[in-house]
């Protein structure tokens, strides 16, 4: 496709793809029958259905991130790693049933890698953050061997007349990524991107208009009105997916389907290359359901010549 660009309380939490709709048998993003398997699918498979505080979430993100070294690192190094306390560790090993975080441990170096990730140590640290965005994709591209999840929202999006795509602070540029392109190929897409008093009237007026799924780009540091502004979403019908830092973010509860990209934390601003791929892969998964999607992009790309529009 061408066009310009081309184209704190406790939560139960499940991992990868959080739905709890009818079609249910679409799976955890990145599980599913016939799907590879992965040391990061298996942790994700570990915490499901487990009842964590926000610590415990922390730990078991930090875990799913660094899936191929966890099995290697003391209960301190894990804790130092999640910035959490030690003995909160031992008390996440107990909750998930084992009988400490040594048992835990060794459970993990039976389901996991039976080398440790290579030494990145003699990286500077603008090199260490490319590195750990390099596994972030890495950690996305095993998410998507299982599509199910991705077509799935992609079916949602291009069904919503309008399409309402929200992000706020940290989250405002992927939800403007999303939307510029996604005006190419829907015919109806609505940016909030702005907070305040407001955004519920906007959602009250696209569900007027007939909307029925709302997309939200969830990033930290998680703004308290994004998690208020999906409620009401839900509250009025729309149903909700959500592209978010991790299965376990604070804006879960409030998502239908949650697809999980991780962050890079290494600088003193998070880089999220691995959210923005992921949108422009609904974006995909959109387009593959709008029939009239390429007759757009190639009206689009007449137009854009006839009038000049970009330097070649």
């Amino acid at each position: 496709m061408s066009a310009d660009g081309s184209a704190d309380g406790s939560a139960d939490v499940s991992a990868g793809a959080v739905d709890k709709s009818a079609d249910e048998n679409a799976g955890v993003a990145g599980r599913g029958a016939g799907v590879p398997d992965s040391p990061a699918a298996r942790l994700q498979a570990l915490f499901e259905g487990h009842r964590l505080t926000p610590t415990q979430r922390r730990i078991a993100h930090s875990m799913v991130r660094r899936a191929a070294d966890v099995p290697f690192l003391s209960s301190v190094e894990l804790a130092e790693l999640a910035g959490v306390s030690q003995p909160s560790v031992t008390r996440f090993a107990v909750a998930l049933g084992f009988d400490g975080y040594p048992a835990l441990r060794k459970h993990l170096r039976e389901v996991a890698p039976a080398e440790p990730a290579a030494d990145s140590g003699s990286y500077n640290e603008y090199q260490q953050a490319v590195e750990a965005e390099i596994e972030n994709l890495r950690h996305l591209a095993e998410v998507l061997a299982d599509p199910r999840p991705v077509q799935k929202a992609g079916r949602l999006l291009a069904a919503s007349r309008p399409l309402p795509v929200l992000g706020l602070r940290a989250a405002a540029s992927q939800a403007y990524g999303f939307a510029y392109f996604a005006a190419k190929v829907h015919p109806d897409v609505r940016l909030l991107n702005e907070g305040g008093t407001m955004i519920h009237d906007r959602i009250d007026s696209a569900v007027q208009a007939g909307a029925t799924t709302l997309l939200c780009f969830a990033l930290p540091r998680h703004p308290r009105e994004v998690v208020d502004a999906l409620t009401y979403a839900k509250e009025a019908g729309l149903t909700v997916v959500t592209v978010a830092d991790s299965a376990f973010a604070p804006v879960a509860k409030e998502s239908d389907l949650l697809l999980p990209a991780a962050v890079g934390t290494g600088l003193a601003f998070d880089t999220a290359c691995a959210p923005m791929l992921l949108g422009r892969v609904l974006l995909e998964a959109m387009c593959d359901d709008l029939p009239d999607a390429q007759a757009r992009l190639e009206e689009f790309d007449a137009k854009a010549a006839a009038r000049g529009l970009f330097v070649e």
